[in-house]
């Protein structure tokens, strides 16, 4: 059986299952093993780790900690009950009018970026003017609507994750900006930091950087070096604002102080220092990587908030959730009629009640004519259904955006 403990009830012949943190967050080779000595207890105390979830069948048990299946249950709970209360942000433009226009500045950014990243790699200083006007052009697809360019910012391939992450964290940065009522410039120089935030990977080694599993404890040393090299570059960057400075400089801090490469804690850390944290982190999740398959993106909403206890803001993990909804665009979901269909539109009214694009049956698993769903209305008025899960598209060999 799988429970989650906190740490300082860890004992020596409990078997680790999960050590409940993102793989950046600790040094760890492995995310399962027996644990065997004090100095390993320490080791996971130390890297900022709060809760652990152990295997009870592997090692020894915690008879009242809580199963992973209640844990899981409380969370979705609270998430639903979170997202019920708020509607999602306004839209200028419906999804069918704007996603191929997305496509054209999701593109073009990525290329922007991969040239800017291969630059610095050789010893060039960064060229603002380059990408100041992609963040403008980002700003004006989200503004218009913020669902079709954050539902291709999930597209990445693992030859080009870095500048493709990049990329998909100046969106999110923008979007979350937006979605708090931030000024235009504000949203613009946070938009800049995001896109910039991880430059200084430029100047780690390849072998590392491109390390095709989980680096060591001395290379895990070397990569988290990628945030001071973002700083020393961005600060060296002409016209560069001190907002996308913070950006880039703090998105690894923690709000219990346990992140790198300052160690700030709590209101120490800047408001988009701590929302940069939150992005990088939900992108980093649900990408896939040669060792870390990607989650979708509703676990890893779950798991941010669960984690938000310790190392996120709690206020602010709730309005990320606002921001891109429970179910962000693209989901691919499965509803209470046994109808698989894509989440094609947040809710006005209800994050937990998308606009849904069903076609396909899994009760006659058999293609249905494609319907747009608004479960947010009665039945009889295009809605009365409801979301019970998220599908896996690998699990359907379904690509979600061919239905946007």
């Amino acid at each position: 059986m799988i429970k989650r403990i906190d740490v300082n009830d860890l004992k020596i012949g409990m078997y680790i299952h999960d050590l409940n943190s993102d793989w950046m967050s600790h040094p760890f080779l492995v995310n399962r093993f027996l644990v065997r000595k004090e100095a390993e207890i320490l080791k996971i105390i130390e890297s900022g780790i709060h809760e652990v979830y152990i295997d009870t069948r592997k090692g020894l048990d915690l008879p009242s900690a809580p199963t992973e299946g209640e844990v899981r249950r409380q969370l979705e709970s609270e998430l639903i009950e979170i997202a019920s209360r708020h509607a999602a942000p306004p839209r200028r433009a419906e999804m069918a009018d704007e996603f191929g226009r997305a496509q054209l500045v999701h593109s073009e950014a990525n290329l922007i970026v991969r040239g800017i990243l291969q630059d610095v790699r050789l010893g060039k200083q960064v060229q603002l003017e380059q990408v100041e006007p992609q963040v403008e052009k980002l700003t004006d697809s989200i503004l218009r609507n913020n669902g079709a360019l954050l539902s291709l910012c999930r597209i990445k391939d693992k030859d080009n994750y870095t500048f493709q992450h990049s990329v998909s964290v100046g969106a999110l940065m923008v979007s979350f900006c937006n979605a708090l009522g931030m000024s235009r410039e504000a949203i613009h120089h946070a938009g800049v930091g995001g896109m910039l935030h991880d430059i200084g990977k430029m100047k780690v080694p390849d072998t590392i950087l491109n390390k095709p599993g989980k680096l060591t404890e001395q290379e895990f040393q070397v990569m988290k070096c990628h945030v001071v090299e973002s700083q020393k570059i961005l600060q060296a960057t002409r016209g560069i604002s001190e907002t996308a400075v913070l950006v880039a400089g703090q998105h690894h801090e923690r709000h219990d102080g346990s992140g790198y490469p300052a160690g700030l804690k709590g209101d120490q850390i800047s408001q988009l220092g701590q929302m940069a944290a939150i992005v990088d982190v939900y992108d980093a999740l649900t990408s896939d990587r040669c060792y870390h398959k990607g989650m979708a993106p509703t676990d890893a909403l779950r798991k941010i908030y669960e984690w938000s206890k310790f190392h996120f803001n709690p206020e602010l993990v709730q309005a990320f959730m606002r921001t891109i909804g429970i179910y962000p665009v693209g989901t691919l979901v499965q509803l209470e009629s046994g109808r698989l269909g894509v989440v094609i539109e947040q809710n006005d009214n209800n994050l937990v009640s998308p606009k849904v694009k069903v076609f396909f049956s899994v009760k006659s698993n058999t293609h249905i004519p494609p319907e747009v769903v608004d479960l947010s209305r009665k039945m009889g008025f295009g809605g009365g259904d409801k979301i019970v899960k998220h599908e896996s598209p690998e699990k359907w060999k379904i690509d979600p955006l061919r239905f946007l």
